[in-house]
């Protein structure tokens, strides 16, 4: 049976955002997808764009009660962005809809999302140009503008646009799997797994003019993951020094180098636990690891299981949720 996921679709709905999900799960199968879009607007009636048309959807609120997903794209205005409510019977259909459902947003849907109350207490992200507008609706929601996504279990929010792909690849692997995420990603021509989170996008008053990069030094770095490498070596690469090399590093992917490090090394981790019946020890020397015990605390804290669960999963059940 596919998993069925409804889009509910707002008025000035960013564009990109509303056909995300559609695109990216259908992605999964081709003829015969895994999952199921539907989209909906709350009466059933068109939704307007700023980018000169409107949507008609298929469905009203009621198809939410069906759905195993529900995503909330991105707005552009509207009352869950100027006073941080949103109308009674869209909230009454998502506060439901979470009591068995998955819920999703896409960029500033996490606005709606929280306006219905289901962000508070809850870490969540939206648009870093929005962080400050909802950090004053919504107090109560801890706001983490800096990445890409926040998987919080049953409920998932992301930043502005193309970090909607990442999550939509992300739940795939989830639910699926590093290899039917990886097949999605390529059939959507674009990467399975983007570096970093928000910061590395951020506008900065002025552009660095030394027209240097650490990205060669993050190609070499994945070809010796099972390597120890410590700042000064890495630095020494990039032909820079280490304070220059970890400020651009960061500026480049979000993330400070071992932490960028350790999230290529629980990847490769992952994939070989999928695709190979190698011993955990041995996959955990060749993801860099070095133990079995330190490859299984760095997999229970990325993905919430041991490697041997994740193994089980992935290899046999055709990938149940993990979180």
């Amino acid at each position: 049976m596919q998993h069925r996921v409804a889009v509910l679709a707002m008025d000035d709905f960013a564009t990109l955002d509303l056909g995300v999900p559609g695109q990216v799960f259908w992605a999964t199968g081709g003829d015969e997808p895994l999952y199921e879009v539907v989209t909906c607007t709350p009466d059933g009636q068109p939704v307007w764009s700023r980018a000169g048309y409107s949507v008609l959807p298929d469905h009203d609120l009621g198809v939410l009660a069906t759905a195993d997903t529900v995503v909330v794209p991105g707005i552009h205005s509207g009352t869950p962005m100027t006073d941080g409510t949103v109308s009674a019977p869209v909230r009454a259909a998502l506060r439901r809809a979470a009591e068995r459902s998955r819920i999703i947003s896409i960029c500033t849907g996490a606005f709606v999302l929280a306006a219905a109350g289901l962000l508070d207490g809850r870490p969540a992200t939206t648009h870093w140009r929005n962080a400050g507008q909802f950090r004053a609706l919504f107090p109560r929601v801890r706001l983490d503008p800096d990445v890409l996504f926040i998987d919080d279990g049953d409920i998932l929010t992301s930043a502005g646009v193309s970090a909607g792909i990442d999550l939509c690849l992300h739940v795939i692997r989830r639910d699926h799997g590093s290899e039917v995420a990886n097949r999605t990603a390529r059939r959507c021509v674009t990467p399975p797994f983007r570096e970093g989170g928000q910061a590395q996008y951020i506008e900065r008053p002025l552009p660095d003019p030394s027209g240097t990069t650490t990205a060669p030094t993050r190609a070499w770095m994945l070809e010796r993951l099972q390597e120890p490498v410590d700042l000064s070596a890495l630095a020494g690469h990039a032909r820079m020094s280490v304070r220059t090399f970890t400020r651009r590093f960061r500026e480049e992917t979000g993330l400070s180098p071992a932490r960028w490090l350790t999230r290529q090394r629980v990847e490769h981790a992952r994939h070989l636990l999928e695709t190979t019946d190698l011993p955990v020890d041995v996959i955990a020397r060749r993801a860099g690891f070095g133990t079995a015990v330190s490859l299984r605390q760095h997999l229970h804290a990325a993905v919430g299981v041991s490697p041997l669960a994740y193994r089980q999963t992935f290899r046999h059940t055709g990938g149940a949720a993990l979180r």
